[in-house]
């Protein structure tokens, strides 16, 4: 689970998959790496486990269109000032593209876009709901939310870790522009010497746009697809009934069936890769397992959300992955309920149990 939490499928025989630039220096602080003619590897730091997150920089005639920013810290607008002078040579940021709403992906595209005079480019779902998620800063916990992690099995302590934790989304990202262009799924534009293709998937967010030059052989994945840690999929109080694993699924599938089984992926996280499609198979039959051995434990006995962390985890869940591990047990509950696996009952203490149909 993208952002902690062990590997869906981590007791699954990994396929193999060749990672090209392994005995290539990874780029540090201002530096890059040449992907391919134009095309360039930075990282920026991260706090937590991750370390960093990848970003692209693609040449755009006189300039170059950046793929993802990085999270608002003091020491990632230090890294890109350090960028900007020396591993692009002081040419300026025509567009910056965001491949989806996270801040460790939009978090500095404000501060860019306003700093070069250039246009934002996302997904209206991405924009919008970012836009949504930042204006919760500093709110106070709402009384849905208190409703749906009391109706998980959280007990007090939880949810006061909730209500002091919550607002903190917008705190990760620099004031956003008011304005953007654009990306649908299908479009095809022109990037310097290149056209590049947006495929769009959903389930780790609402509309995450991926980008496919198929003249360069390149696939920039975000977080659709990782190579060695699975994407966070999750249900929040905002949609308590949503479906988002049914979403993801399909999305696997859909870029499958998008891409070259020869492409070179660039992904968010770990380093770039050789063999998506076998990456993307293994994802799904990940999710697979995990949803039969949910369905064996709420067959031999009801089980409210935080039940199930065994079936899904294969580590103990502290206080700090807790949210995650929820949104991630409710996402494999609601695909079960929706494919008429399992039902859910609410007793009269607002709590949710599941059980198998």
């Amino acid at each position: 689970m993208h952002d902690g939490v062990e590997d869906i499928s981590a007791e699954l025989r990994r396929p193999k998959l060749d990672y090209p630039f392994e005995t290539v220096p990874t780029p540090g602080a201002g530096d890059a790496v040449e992907i391919a003619p134009g095309v360039l590897w930075l990282r920026q730091p991260l706090g937590g486990p991750l370390g960093f997150i990848n970003v692209w920089a693609l040449a755009d005639g006189e300039g170059w269109c950046i793929v993802d920013t990085g999270m608002q810290t003091r020491e990632t607008a230090q890294a890109w000032r350090e960028a900007f002078k020396g591993a692009l040579g002081g040419k300026p940021i025509t567009r910056v593209i965001v491949t989806h709403l996270h801040p460790d992906h939009i978090g500095l595209a404000g501060w860019m876009t306003r700093k070069f005079q250039c246009r934002l480019w996302m997904t209206r779902l991405e924009y919008i709901q970012c836009r949504m998620l930042v204006a919760d800063t500093g709110r106070e916990a709402p009384e849905d939310g208190l409703r749906f992690y009391k109706a998980a099995g959280w007990d007090e302590d939880a949810i006061d870790n909730y209500r002091a934790r919550f607002g903190g989304f917008g705190k990760g990202i620099y004031q956003l522009p008011d304005s953007y262009r654009r990306m649908s799924d299908g479009e095809t534009f022109r990037i310097g010497e290149h056209d590049w293709t947006v495929i769009t998937g959903n389930g780790h967010s609402p509309d995450h746009a991926c980008l496919w030059c198929p003249a360069l052989n390149l696939f920039i994945s975000g977080d659709q697809v990782l190579p060695r840690i699975s994407s966070n999929v999750s249900v929040f109080p905002t949609e308590p009934d949503g479906d988002p694993l049914t979403d993801w699924l399909e999305s696997l599938a859909k870029l499958k069936a998008s891409i070259p089984a020869g492409v070179l992926t660039l992904p968010a996280h770990n380093d770039p890769f050789y063999g998506v499609h076998a990456r993307l198979d293994h994802l799904a039959a990940g999710h697979e397992r995990q949803l039969g051995r949910l369905e064996k434990s709420i067959s031999e006995a009801p089980k409210r959300s935080i039940d199930v962390f065994g079936s899904l985890f294969a580590r103990p869940i502290g206080p700090e992955l807790m949210g995650m591990a929820t949104g991630e047990s409710l996402a494999h509950l609601n695909c079960l309920i929706g494919r008429g696996r399992a039902v859910a009952e609410t007793d009269a203490d607002g709590v949710t149990w599941y059980r198998a149909a």
